[in-house]
């Protein structure tokens, strides 16, 4: 059974930083990549930020490059997104996502699995 668990959302005042953590288990052999998404009130949930499981290679949403990272540790099969220079804008419940789809996909509908999220909130 596979299970994705985040963590480490809160408040934060506008410029700071947060660290969110996805740990993943029971995840197929066969699956490709582990992205991040976010959905704030009233919107549909958007793709922030994506990374191979295998290899180094990223993709993020024009809207948090240069200011958000996502990175992985192997051994503890958990995918991290450092979020800095918060803003307002930011604020949503952030989701992690595992999927077998070819490639670093940008919509929903790339990714199989799915965390129960974690919320943002920045303060201005």
């Amino acid at each position: 059974q596979v299970q994705l668990v985040e963590s480490g959302g809160g408040l934060v005042q506008t410029g700071g930083s947060l660290r969110l953590s996805c740990s993943a288990s029971g995840l197929p052999f066969n699956f490709n990549a582990m992205g991040w998404f976010r959905q704030a009130p009233g919107k549909e949930r958007e793709f922030v930020a994506a990374r191979k499981w295998s290899g180094g290679s990223t993709v993020y949403a024009d809207s948090v490059k240069g200011r958000f990272s996502i990175s992985r540790d192997n051994a503890k099969s958990t995918v991290y997104l450092q979020m800095n220079t918060l803003q307002p804008e930011d604020t949503a419940v952030y989701y992690c996502a595992a999927g077998r789809t070819f490639g670093l996909p940008r919509t929903t509908s790339g990714y199989d699995y799915w965390g129960q999220g974690t919320q943002v909130t920045v303060s201005s």
